[in-house]
């Protein structure tokens, strides 16, 4: 029987690094976003946008999806880097290495650490711009891209790939352990999964947070254990196992409030 528990624990960690670090820094972005939400029709063009980059990349030329993720994975960087600390001369300086280690010094430690960087960032800063009603709506409208976009189109697959190709970190690559295999997972998952953790430990305590994190950890195992013993797909949303362990944390805690 082949099985991972690396994966599995890796999101965890990211999920409940993205808690912590939304909580110790929910002021700063608060007065920066000040205090505006997205709407449901906002919510709606978004995922739009989303599905349509996601297509996007599959036509547009590799050299301009290079330059176009490295300019914003560095103006990100530097964003909020200066979010968090108010120094330009500091915010600069993450940019900087990224840059020089995508061209001079990129291997698969190093591009992994990018890719759990770029997730918590993302997912703490636009944690600030959801409520409990559109984050939900914003789950099931981004599943819904996301399974078309893999088993209908077949366009997130073949962007992948694109990205792979071009090294850039926007999937997870990891070894599974003990299986000794290669599973990927994508920034957007780990957003979503971030996202949702995120709100439910602002609506019903830390404690929901992390058994969120812990449980959207549990269902990444159960659904690794499936794929790894069956092989039944090459692609597959993951978003589908965000949502499936995300509601098991809000119902297991529901369940502990009730005891």
């Amino acid at each position: 029987m082949h099985l991972d528990v690396l994966l599995p624990s890796v999101v965890f960690i990211a999920i409940a690094a993205s808690i912590f670090l939304q909580r110790k820094l929910e002021e700063k972005i608060s007065s920066l976003l000040e205090e505006k939400k997205i709407s449901v029709r906002d919510v709606v063009l978004i995922v739009i946008w989303m599905g349509i980059a996601v297509t996007a990349m599959v036509f547009i030329p590799s050299g301009a999806v290079q330059i176009l993720f490295l300019a914003a994975y560095s103006y990100m960087l530097f964003s909020f880097t200066y979010i968090a600390l108010k120094r330009w001369y500091v915010a600069a300086f993450p940019p900087v290495l990224f840059l020089l280690s995508y061209f001079f010094y990129w291997n698969l430690i190093v591009f992994n650490v990018f890719v759990l960087i770029f997730s918590v960032m993302i997912t703490v800063y636009a944690s600030g711009l959801f409520s409990w009603r559109t984050v939900w709506i914003f789950a099931a409208l981004l599943t819904v891209m996301d399974v078309i976009q893999v088993f209908v189109t077949g366009f997130m697959g073949q962007s992948a790939t694109k990205m792979i190709e071009l090294k850039l970190p926007v999937l997870l690559m990891l070894p599974t352990f003990p299986s000794g295999s290669t599973v990927g997972l994508g920034v957007g998952d780990l957003f979503l999964a971030g996202l949702l953790s995120i709100h439910i430990a602002s609506n019903h305590g830390l404690k929901a947070g992390i058994l969120t994190a812990l449980m959207n950890g549990l269902a990444m195992f159960i659904f690794e254990l499936i794929l790894l013993n069956t092989m039944f797909a090459r692609f597959f949303p993951a978003t589908l196992v965000v949502i499936a362990g995300s509601m098991m944390g809000l119902g297991t805690t529901r369940l502990i409030n009730m005891k």
